[in-house]
């Protein structure tokens, strides 16, 4: 069992810069690909970024590539996403994800595991 607690949304102007927090309880973080994925008002849930369990790889959407940049520490048990040069089409609830299927299978497929609650990016124009 995994659980799953994002930080650091919020409200910023287009061009500029948020990062993301994913705090995950459990022993076995290390073990898990992570995601982050979004969901806009009326849109389905999109893929936004994976990471393998030890950082080695690394996926993005085409729509984020060069903006954002995930990474992970597993001594401290947390992913982040790193996202600059936004607007305002990121605005969307962003979720972080777990599963033990790989990273790249995690944004082919768009399913995971475990989801966390959500936090709200919202990018003004």
């Amino acid at each position: 069992q995994v659980q799953l607690v994002e930080s650091g949304g919020g409200l910023v102007q287009a061009g500029g810069s948020l990062r993301l927090s994913c705090a995950a309880s459990g022993r076995t973080f290390s073990s898990y690909a992570m995601g982050w994925f979004r969901q806009a008002p009326g849109k389905e849930r999109e893929f936004v970024s994976s990471i393998s369990w030890n950082g080695g790889s690394t996926y993005y959407a085409d729509s984020v590539k060069g903006r954002f940049t995930i990474s992970r520490d597993n001594a401290k048990n947390t992913v982040y996403l790193k996202m600059n040069s936004l607007k305002p089409e990121d605005t969307a609830v962003y979720y972080c994800a777990a599963d033990k299927i790989s990273a790249q299978t995690m944004g082919i497929i768009n399913v995971a595991n475990y989801w966390g609650q959500g936090t709200q990016v919202t990018v003004s124009s």
